[in-house]
């Protein structure tokens, strides 16, 4: 829980950095994706539905329902989607898509964790849910060195997880790719500022899973963080369409 009594155990520096990471990855609430999430659940490396079955090669993106696919742009040509398994869970999958003239490629996919408490239409701080919906990707960072990033990357220690964090949370900002909800496209992921307003929450990433739920963030391993931000391409107008299925699907 983020309080005055945690803070006051911390570091001065080290608290100035956890009140950042956690008001930037998913809200300053208790369970900010920097810190543990109650009621967080073990891996589970299955996933929710996983893009494998659907054809190669598909007109629209597979499980994506015409009010999602209306509102991903016609120039985008690369797409994540996360399929979560259900409105009320943890679990989910990520998959790559890249658009050609005969339809959506379907690529690799990894298990992934989306907020502890699932999914939510209507986003707003604190409350430990993933928003559904279609955002645009535009910048990366991390605690280490561009992998070989094709989006912008930014390497700052502002991504230095807090000491009094667990040791299975200390390499969850090694990379992370800024999910263009409520922020200032342009700027490291880090960025506090929340164009739409506080309220609405921000900050909101993919970065490295811990085995858990997050706060509202989407999470996979190392391997594949690296495989994203060494793929997705700015002049490929990359997009995350995400969400339980049942939402997806709608």
């Amino acid at each position: 829980m983020r309080t005055v009594t945690r803070r006051a155990a911390v570091a001065a520096a080290a608290a100035a950095t956890a009140a950042l990471l956690l008001a930037g990855c998913g809200g300053g609430s208790a369970g900010g994706d920097g810190a543990p999430a109650s009621g967080g659940r073990a891996a589970d490396r299955s996933g929710g539905q996983h893009a494998a079955a659907a054809p190669a090669v598909t007109r629209t993106l597979p499980g994506v329902g015409p009010s999602l696919t209306a509102k991903v742009p016609a120039s985008a040509r690369q797409a994540i989607v996360v399929y979560g398994a259900s409105p009320t869970t943890s679990k989910s999958t990520v998959a790559l898509f890249t658009r050609a003239a005969d339809g959506w490629h379907r690529g690799p996919s990894w298990p992934s964790h989306n907020a502890i408490h699932g999914w939510t239409v209507q986003h707003h701080e604190d409350d430990l849910k993933s928003p559904v919906g279609v955002f645009t990707l535009h910048d990366a960072g991390g605690l280490l060195a561009d992998p070989g990033s094709k989006l912008p990357y930014t390497r700052s220690t502002d991504f230095t997880p807090s000491p009094s964090w667990p040791a299975s949370y200390q390499h969850d900002f090694d990379y992370v790719i800024a999910i263009d909800y409520n922020r200032q496209i342009g700027t490291s992921p880090s960025d506090p500022t929340r164009p739409e307003g506080e309220s609405k929450g921000g900050g909101i990433w993919i970065h490295l899973d811990h085995g858990v739920g997050t706060s509202a963030c989407v999470t996979v391993d190392k391997d594949a963080m690296r495989y994203l931000l060494r793929t997705l391409v700015p002049s490929a107008h990359p997009v995350i369409v995400m969400g339980d299925t049942a939402h997806l699907k709608g």
